[in-house]
């Protein structure tokens, strides 16, 4: 995710949890299995959609440069690792923004422990805004995977987060690991 102040992009996911549209499934899609989990490997740069147990379909991704292991505080660029749902959606949000569901208890508990042993810069809290979205640009499409850029969300084109995004529901497990 780019810079933006928090207070918008936190505006912005709270109107997106109070109205938001779920995507309409083509035709083709609607014989299809739901999707009930999407994986995320950060060492792999790779999301796959789950739908019956298999994986259905594979993508490239983008993520936050801060390196491996779980998101720490805000503003280390961390990709979260953890087991999260999809909380919502905001369309126009990069394109389109799938919400994560962080922080999860894990991640306010490491948090915590963080800020009690003084390894959290002042100022800091647990992060926010995290989630799954496209890029807004179809010029950028696929040369924005060459580098690691996000805040700590995962990138993906705008056409691959569309189908993602008509393909899992609300609520469907996103397990991101190392």
């Amino acid at each position: 995710m780019l810079l933006r102040p928090p207070f918008v992009l936190a505006a912005a996911l709270l109107a997106a949890s109070l109205t938001h549209t779920v995507p309409s499934l083509t035709a083709a899609q609607r014989g299809a299995p739901p999707v009930t989990e999407i994986r995320i490997d950060k060492s792999e740069h790779t999301l796959d959609l789950v739908a019956g147990g298999k994986i259905v379909r594979s993508y490239r991704v983008a993520l936050g440069p801060g390196g491996p292991g779980p998101k720490r505080y805000e503003g280390d660029r961390r990709t979260p690792v953890g087991t999260y749902r999809v909380a919502g959606r905001i369309n126009g949000l990069f394109h389109r923004f799938l919400i994560v569901s962080y922080p999860n208890e894990e991640d306010r508990a490491r948090f915590a422990e963080l800020k009690r042993r003084g390894e959290v810069p002042p100022g800091r809290g647990v992060g926010h805004s995290i989630g799954i979205h496209g890029v807004g640009s179809a010029q950028l499409a696929g040369v924005h995977k060459e580098s690691d850029w996000t805040l700590g969300c995962i990138a993906l084109d705008d056409d691959e987060i569309d189908e993602i995004a008509r393909r899992t529901p609300d609520g469907a497990k996103i397990v991101i690991t190392d």
